[in-house]
């Protein structure tokens, strides 16, 4: 299991110190999620922000976008440094033109999907794909609670291609970890478990110790 903090649950106030923080406690990706308010009801941070972290870390930055239209911003988060690209099927756009720009700006793309959004959705896109995001809140604000039957939608994509990477965010503590890791998942979004926890390498430890476990 692979696990990503997420930025969103950081001290603004030190972005670089937060950064540097995780990467130290064992972070194997660095999550960033940007919002503009619009697609989510909720404002973060945009490229020069992701630019100036950049320099603190060679961990993978894992971008996901929860913004109206990826493609028109997606070379603008390439050039501040992005590897992993998610952009959501619910936005405007086509999202092949999305898939390929990402892919052409030597990104991995990846696609999220919101709790009412169904698996299917994704189907037609897998083959394209580096990874699916199933977002296990409703996107907008850290600190939700874990929705569980979300994990059924990971089951359909890993049953429809099983090599593709499923990621999951939104409410990831040990025991929701735990329920991810027996139905397949590949990647947990940590937010306020990581950042605001005593110790970060504790909390990444125990939920990679939570998540070795034998999958169904």
């Amino acid at each position: 299991m692979l696990i990503a903090p997420s930025v969103l649950a950081s001290d603004f106030s030190k972005l670089s110190d937060e950064v540097i923080r995780v990467d130290i406690a064992g972070a194997d990706w660095i999550h960033l999620d940007v919002m503009d308010g619009h697609f989510v009801p909720n404002l973060t941070f945009g490229p020069p922000v992701i630019a100036a972290m950049r320099q603190y870390t060679d961990k993978p930055f894992d971008v996901h976008l929860m913004i109206d239209e990826p493609l028109r911003y997606t070379p603008a988060f390439l050039k501040a440094g992005a590897d992993i690209i998610t952009f959501h099927r619910e936005a405007y756009g086509d999202p092949a033109a999305t898939i390929a720009a990402i892919k052409e700006g030597g990104a991995k793309p990846a696609m999220a999907l919101k709790p009412d959004t169904p698996a299917e959705e994704v189907y037609p896109y897998l083959d394209r794909l580096f990874m699916v995001l199933v977002m296990t809140v409703e996107p907008g604000f850290g600190g939700q609670a874990f929705m569980e039957d979300m994990l059924a939608k990971v089951k359909k994509i890993k049953e429809r291609r099983p090599d593709i990477l499923v990621q999951v965010d939104g409410g990831i503590n040990p025991e929701t970890v735990h329920k991810a890791a027996l139905a397949g998942v590949d990647v947990c979004v940590a937010g306020t478990s990581v950042f605001r926890a005593r110790d970060a390498r504790e909390a990444i430890d125990a939920l990679k110790a939570a998540a070795d476990v034998k999958r169904v």
